[in-house]
């Protein structure tokens, strides 16, 4: 085997701007829905009790990956990261290794990304201000890919002020309570809770509610009346949150939103926003996707000079 690049955490963040993973990952999910991209389902390995293993599949534009990741909630105590793992992307003609890239690195862009076109897509027009609960790495590249669409103005709440701090100081953005971020145009939860963050009654009309910090069973982030009081709840894939989006699936056994109901995001474009009640609340519920690090890597790749 050709030796191969290692790519670590510093080096694929500095790849790939804010506004490239934003294109990438919407191309993605247009492409997943449309059947050009494939992309099987995760494989757990539990690990009690500390977190979990997965393996996630992926293939498009000519790329064949897998992602290994983890999530070990009590990691941050010891001073690691909650997320670690590698990616290994192929070439999907030939079989051939590429390049392995730190995953915790790839996960935090393509996340922060799929915030921004899932926010383009489904916030009211002139909506200019973001709420961000939750304010660890996801977190800080979620107000970066936000920036880059246009949301210039915000509000960073987190209960460790460190991290709130951050983000705060590098995006120009307040600190504030979270009435304070609840009350901004778009609301952006990353966090990994078990119990929902705020109630569904605390949201003015109009707002847009991006949920991408639970991405599994047990995590509960967002309050099941949310899903019931919005107009339109998109998905990132329909498949997938049912099988490990903990507070939508939550939501659906109470009643609150029916599984039908929910719209992959790759099926909705700026018409959509542009039409929509300006008083409508709307919700994107993800749990990531292994095309989304397909899009991610590849631009990393590209820039790299591996392609």
């Amino acid at each position: 085997m050709p030796e191969l690049p290692v790519l670590d955490h510093e080096t694929v963040l500095a790849a790939v701007s804010p506004i490239e993973a934003i294109e990438r990952v919407r191309e993605a999910f247009l492409r997943h829905h449309a059947g050009e991209w494939t992309m099987p389902a995760k494989v757990y390995l539990p690990s009690p009790p500390h977190g979990d293993f997965r393996a996630m599949p992926a293939l498009g534009d000519g790329l064949a990956l897998l992602k290994w990741v983890t999530s070990f909630p009590g990691n941050p105590e010891r001073g690691l990261p909650t997320v670690t793992g590698v990616i290994c992307l192929s070439d999907a003609e030939t079989g051939e290794p590429l390049m392995l890239l730190d995953a915790r690195s790839v996960t935090a862009l393509r996340t922060g990304a799929a915030a921004a076109v899932a926010s383009r897509a489904l916030a009211r027009e002139g909506a200019s201000s973001v709420g961000l609960v939750g304010c660890g790495l996801h977190g800080l590249w979620t107000s970066r890919c936000l920036a880059a669409a246009g949301y210039r103005e915000g509000v960073a709440h987190d209960p460790d002020a460190g991290a709130a701090e951050r983000v705060a100081r590098e995006r120009a953005w307040r600190l504030g309570t979270l009435a304070d971020a609840l009350g901004c145009d778009v609301v952006c939860c990353v966090t990994t809770s078990e119990q929902p963050v705020f109630e569904a009654g605390w949201l003015a009309p109009g707002t847009h509610v991006n949920g991408i910090g639970a991405f599994r069973m047990g995590m509960v982030e967002l309050p099941a009346e949310l899903f019931s009081r919005a107009t339109l709840v998109a998905v990132d894939s329909r498949e997938a949150a049912l099988a490990e989006a903990g507070d939508l699936v939550a939501a659906i056994h109470s009643g609150h939103v029916a599984a039908e109901a929910l719209i992959e995001i790759g099926t909705v474009d700026r018409s959509w926003a542009l039409s929509r009640d300006p008083e409508a609340i709307t919700a994107f519920k993800s749990v990531g996707l292994a095309i989304q690090d397909v899009a991610a890597a590849e631009v990393v790749m590209r820039h790299l000079g591996a392609a």
